[in-house]
């Protein structure tokens, strides 16, 4: 491959997918993103001046953009990461998330397809169309099992509602016009570069002013968490060698409470941040009405990326927490400029 067109590469997989490909590849990247609030230049800062990265603003519903794109560049594979992602969100406005989710992805994959279709031998041969999707297409799992790529779609939000129905979308382009499609569904990213909005780097923000840590109904909600640069590599390796047509969960095989994820934190800041005036941090704890149709649990089986591809997580839980909380410690420039919109920590997706 010589060109990707990687959409949603100002957020926070996309932008360190971007980065993953321009340091350890010699790929060029067409980084379409429409920079709504999650999506942020700041990201993308240290690529200035690469060669082998053309930033673009646009929307992924621009038809003519995305055809010119595929078209100008000569590109052989788009990686899908544009998405609206947060739950909480999605409760409060879920015209948005079938909007950029559903209508977007379609989109993508027509102008993909009408692109493909004017390839010929290798070119056409080798293109691919790679969707990120997520576990929670699956719905909630009880106190045991795990999501396979077999399990049965049951979403519960309108977020994960319009990841399923992109997921199917991507799904029929394959069998009825055989565009050579790749999916993944991931388990609860981390790391640097992730908006917070979501729970680790809302809570190591919060803890940093010594505000309460608000955690949802009883902290018992189990999520699979994986660090975003394993995530990176797994897509790459699908991308490289993944049979089209083909599914594959990715997943960190560390599960978590949301109650020990916020515990572990606090034992990190409290080392990492030693004269913190709300040290011990977990003082800060506070429980609160939890959100509407909240799943119990989640987790991936990821046999099948590893038996078939080789790709399993290089970092524990543990490690990959502390290179988070560290990056976080060490960026407190990039979180006040992505924080200086309109969003400032305050609860979302209460139904009120």
């Amino acid at each position: 491959m010589r060109t990707l067109l990687v959409t949603g590469g100002a957020g926070f997989i996309g932008g360190n997918f971007v980065h993953f490909i321009l340091d350890e590849t010699d790929v060029r990247v067409v980084n379409l993103d429409l920079l709504t609030y999650a999506g942020n230049l700041d990201t993308l800062a240290a690529l200035q001046g690469n060669p082998r990265h053309v930033f673009v603003q646009g929307d992924i519903g621009d038809a003519a953009l995305v055809g010119r794109l595929l078209k100008e560049y000569e590109v052989d594979a788009v990686v899908n990461f544009a998405a609206e992602s947060h739950v909480d969100r999605s409760i409060d406005g879920p015209t948005e998330f079938v909007n950029t989710n559903v209508l977007g992805t379609f989109n993508l994959l027509d102008r993909a397809r009408a692109h493909w279709s004017n390839l010929t031998g290798p070119a056409r041969d080798g293109f691919r169309f790679l969707h990120v999707s997520t576990d929670e297409v699956y719905g909630s799992l009880g106190a045991t099992g795990l999501f396979t790529e077999t399990t049965p779609y049951a979403p519960n939000s309108p977020y994960s509602a319009s990841k399923a129905a992109s997921d199917h979308l991507v799904r029929a382009w394959f069998h009825t016009y055989g565009l050579p499609v790749l999916t993944t569904n991931c388990s609860n990213n981390y790391g640097p570069y992730q908006f917070p909005e979501k729970l680790i780097p809302l809570m190591i923000l919060k803890a940093q002013r010594g505000e309460p840590l608000p955690i949802y109904g009883d902290g018992g909600n189990i999520r699979d968490w994986l660090f975003v640069l394993d995530h990176c590599r797994a897509i790459w390796r699908v991308l490289e060698a993944g049979t089209p047509g083909e599914v594959y969960n990715v997943g960190g095989n560390s599960e978590r409470t949301n109650l020990e994820v916020v515990d572990i934190l606090c034992e990190l800041l409290d080392e990492l941040l030693p004269g913190a005036p709300s040290r011990p941090h977990v003082q800060l704890k506070s429980f609160v009405a939890d959100r509407p149709g909240h799943d119990r649990r989640y987790a991936i089986d990821a046999s099948k990326l590893k038996r078939e591809l080789g790709w399993q997580p290089a970092e524990t839980f543990e490690s990959g927490m502390r290179r988070t909380v560290a990056w976080y410690l060490d960026n407190p420039d990039w979180c006040g400029r992505v924080m200086d919109g309109s969003y400032r920590g305050e609860r979302l997706g209460a139904c009120d």
